[in-house]
Formats: C-alpha cells, sequence, structure tokens
C-alpha cells in the first residue's frame, strides 16, 4: 500500500483504486494507479482541483516509441509556426486521433503553412486544393474519361484520392463542392458513376478557411462542420516571436527545410496505440456529461451529438500519449472542449456572434459542470 498526503486529505493506493477524504465530509473516488486526487481548497469551496503526485509506471514500448515519434512531429512543425505549440499540438492531436482539421483564422497568421508543415512531416502522399467558386465535385473526386483505344471509360482520380489533402479556403467553393468532400471524410472513399474508390490510409483533411471575409463566400453546413474533428485558430504572434519569423524568413523560408520524421505507416500505429490509453469511467461520464450539458445550455439551440463525445474521447487519448502518460485526466477533457465542441454547437440569435457564443458557451459549461467522483455525504 502506498499512502500519499495532500493538505487535509489521505489517499490510499490499493491496487488501482484511489480513495481520497477531503477534509472529511467529501468522498472522492478514482479508478487510476498514478494517485491523482481531487482537493477542495480552502480558497475555492466546492472547486475541486487535480494534484499529480510521484506515482507513475513506465510505457511499454510502443507507447513509448509513439510518443517519441509525436514529439519528433511537434519539433518539426515548430521549425515553422513559431510561438503557437498549443495549436501545433492541437493540430497533431487531430492527425492521432484519425481526425480531419479545420484551421480557421485572419488572413496571413498561418493557417496554409500549418497544414503543409504538417504534411510535410509526414512520408506521404500530398495533394493541395485550391477552392474557388467555379470549382465542379468531378474536380475534387476525379471523373471517368472515355479511352478510345480501349473502347472503355477509365478513372482518373481527383486530388481527394491521396493520403493528406489541403483543402485551401474551403468555404470559397458552393455547397455542392463542398458535399463531394463528406463521403470521402467520412468513410474514407468516393463514388464516381456508380463506382467506390477507396483512399490509402491514412487519409487526412487539413482544411483552411477565413472567418472574417464573407463576401464571396459558402459558410459550411452543420453537417460538415461536424466531419472536422477539431476546428483551430491560430491568432497573431507575439512581437518577439514576429521578429523570430521575420529573421527565419530573411533568406529562405522555413518550409523548405523540413522534411518527413515519420511515415504513413508510423502514424497508423500512433493511431492504434492512442486507442489503448487508459479511460476510466469516471472521466467518461465527466465526458458525456459536458457533452449533453450543450445539448440544455440556454444560448445553444442545438447542442453537440454523440459524434461529440467520441471526438472528445479519442482526442483525450491522443493528448494523454502526447504528455507521457497512458490515462486520462480532466484536465485533458478541459483543455481539448473548446476545440472539439464549439464548432458542432448552433447557438441562439444574440449580439454576439455565433462563434464566440459557442465557445463562450463551452467556456461557461467548464466552469459549472463538476467533474464526477465527488460523493457528498448528507
Amino acid at each position: 500500500m502506498i499512502v500519499l498526503y495532500a493538505k487535509d486529505s489521505t489517499v490510499n493506493v490499493e491496487s488501482q483504486r484511489v480513495t481520497c477524504y477531503a477534509n472529511k465530509n467529501t468522498l472522492l473516488s478514482y479508478s487510476l494507479l498514478y494517485a491523482k486526487m481531487l482537493v477542495e481548497t480552502a480558497y475555492s469551496p466546492g472547486l475541486f482541483l487535480w494534484y499529480e503526485q510521484g506515482v507513475k509506471v513506465e510505457m511499454d514500448d510502443a507507447m513509448a516509441q509513439a510518443q517519441k515519434t509525436a514529439k519528433a512531429i511537434l519539433d518539426n512543425v515548430q521549425q515553422v509556426i513559431i510561438g503557437k505549440a498549443e495549436v501545433v499540438e492541437l493540430a497533431v492531436i487531430a492527425l492521432l486521433s484519425n481526425g480531419h482539421l479545420l484551421i480557421e483564422d485572419a488572413p496571413g497568421v498561418g493557417k496554409t503553412m500549418l497544414a503543409r508543415s504538417l504534411a510535410k512531416s509526414l512520408d506521404c502522399t500530398f495533394r493541395r486544393v485550391q477552392f474557388t467558386p467555379d470549382m465542379l465535385p468531378g474536380d475534387i473526386t476525379g471523373v471517368s474519361v472515355y479511352n478510345q483505344k480501349t473502347q472503355d471509360f477509365e478513372f482518373r482520380p481527383g486530388p481527394i484520392m491521396t493520403q493528406i489533402v489541403l483543402a485551401d479556403e474551403i468555404n470559397r467553393a458552393t455547397p455542392k463542392v463542398q458535399s463531394a468532400l463528406l463521403e470521402c471524410m467520412d468513410e474514407g472513399q468516393i463514388t464516381v458513376d456508380g463506382v467506390t474508390h477507396h483512399v490509402t490510409p491514412p487519409f487526412h483533411v487539413l482544411a483552411t478557411q477565413n472567418p472574417i471575409e464573407y463576401e464571396g463566400t459558402f459558410p459550411l453546413p452543420e453537417t460538415q462542420l461536424d466531419r472536422f474533428l477539431m476546428r483551430v485558430s491560430l491568432g497573431y504572434p507575439s512581437e518577439s516571436d514576429e521578429i523570430t519569423i521575420v529573421d527565419k524568413q530573411q533568406y529562405a523560408h522555413p518550409i523548405e527545410k523540413i522534411g518527413p520524421v515519420a511515415t504513413g505507416a508510423d502514424l497508423l500505429q500512433m493511431q492504434e496505440v492512442v486507442k489503448k490509453i487508459f479511460v476510466d469511467d469516471l472521466v467518461k461520464q465527466y465526458i458525456v456529461s459536458l457533452v449533453a450539458a450543450t445539448r440544455n445550455h440556454p444560448t445553444i439551440y442545438l447542442g453537440a451529438s454523440p459524434r461529440g463525445s467520441l471526438a472528445l474521447f479519442r482526442t483525450a487519448q491522443a493528448r494523454a500519449l502526447i504528455h507521457e502518460r497512458d490515462y486520462v485526466l480532466p484536465d485533458d477533457i478541459k483543455v481539448l472542449a473548446e476545440s472539439v465542441l464549439a464548432h458542432r454547437l448552433i447557438v441562439r440569435l444574440t449580439d454576439v456572434s455565433q462563434d464566440r457564443t459557442g465557445r463562450a458557451s463551452i467556456a461557461e459549461l467548464l466552469e459549472t459542470v463538476p467533474v464526477p467522483g465527488t460523493v457528498l455525504k448528507q
């Protein structure tokens, strides 16, 4: 038995059960060998914070290798994207979770560079598609062309038939073209003239869009937004980071200097390792409670679907791996909730933009939805 102490609480670790008695009137339990506990602070009664104790078990070889490869990808991308470590981490989490990423921000902050640097870090086939209003669905999926020599139609694949697709300014294409991506994003296949064509895994769509300029654009419908695992924004760099950006691009762009640090097989293996990350039942309950709360929030017209719960579950596993853990914490859920859930919400008409209100609603829910595991004695 291992006994750890924190403030007025005692933690007993037996097998894989941790029981914490906080201030003698609150029973907190959590199924982790690593002695994570909730402690009620004297300064904020009722507010529970996570305190980490020094009990840790080494990762197995597969997890250790996956974590090492993920760190190599992070370091490689950060040679190009300066001062945005948190956003780069979220982007890599999307890849490890086998999901698609939507990068949304003002022009010139590095949306396309983030997508390109992610693609160049992986030794996968890559295509970039610049979306325009005059595009047709066949420009994305490919078309069947009659071959006079063979007296038959042959399929000529479009840019979607690759492993990493950069869909630049996706909201400039018409809804008909945008919908052509749905089947491929969801099922990893396309159907042209009644014939199904499968893409080679891993398959990821990295899309960018400008939320500021709406003239001549077609906002993505909710059904397609829901297909994106995460939505991230870069924001403007700090002055010191902007000076570093200017210095690095004095003679050549850093994107030209980086190369692949992982293969497609490595990425597929990491995605399988992520699935093995332990998630306690109480953390699962927290995920579901948070998503369910979006369906009853007064400012939200339509909350997140079970797909949101699945996305939050998988991305939390990926974040745990990157942070050298083989278990998920509620902290992982709190960090990822905005990027995973905000774009899935339809908010009621208010004086605030939909994007801001969705994020504000998630922030409010993170403050009000309690972390499960507390049983208050009457």
